[in-house]
């Protein structure tokens, strides 16, 4: 028996604006988005079967504590992998992305830390 993961989540502030910004900008596909339900899930284009991604609202005080504390710390909720990093970081500032961290080298890779304007911090990595 081998485990897949189906379904992650990462607390939004506003599931439809974050719906906008992982389609339109991030560039993900809909999986499913009932905004009245505050309902928004997509997956990578890559993957369209894979993982799906819920944008889950931080409605709920614990999940807005635990959100606006990280966010406050200056760490990412989650990371993306990218084949060409600079590329898409260049991509990204071409399309109005604010970032935390320009590319960084590490011995692991290269990182680069984006505001996903619906409460997080999101890393982007190029892993060696």
């Amino acid at each position: 028996m081998t485990l897949k993961i189906a379904l992650t989540s990462i607390f939004v502030n506003d599931p439809s604006e974050a719906f906008r910004f992982y389609t339109e900008v991030l560039g993900f596909l809909e999986k499913r988005f009932n905004p009245e339900a505050q309902l928004a899930m997509v997956v990578a284009p890559e993957d369209p079967d894979g993982t799906i991604l819920l944008l889950e609202s931080d409605e709920n005080p614990a999940a807005k504590t635990f959100q606006e504390a990280i966010y406050a710390q200056g760490l990412p909720m989650m990371t993306f992998s990218v084949e060409d990093i600079h590329q898409e970081f260049e991509r990204l500032c071409g399309l109005g992305v604010v970032f935390r961290k320009t590319p960084t080298q590490h011995e692991w890779g290269t990182e680069a830390v984006l505001d996903d304007t619906c409460g997080n911090f999101v890393q982007i990595a190029q892993i060696v």
